[in-house]
C-alpha cells in the first residue's frame, strides 16, 4: 500500500476532488485510514515475530 494514494487530488481536466475522507467520513469511521494504517503496522510486526521464530534452515 502506498499512503500517496491517500492524498486529496483533484483531477486537472474535469477538476473532480478526489478525497479518501468522504468516504470515511459517509460511512460513520472518521478514522478509517488510522486504524486501516494501524492494522497494517501490527500485521507487519507480527510477521516479523513469526519469521523470527522460525527454525533455521540449513542448505546442502
Amino acid at each position: 500500500m502506498s499512503i500517496e494514494r491517500y492524498q486529496v487530488t483533484v483531477h486537472k481536466e474535469s477538476q473532480i476532488k478526489n478525497d479518501p475522507n468522504d468516504w470515511a467520513t459517509e460511512t460513520g469511521n472518521p478514522r478509517y485510514i488510522l486504524d486501516l494504517l494501524l492494522s497494517i503496522i501490527n500485521v507487519s510486526v507480527q510477521t516479523v515475530d513469526i519469521v523470527e521464530g522460525l527454525p533455521g534452515v540449513r542448505f546442502e
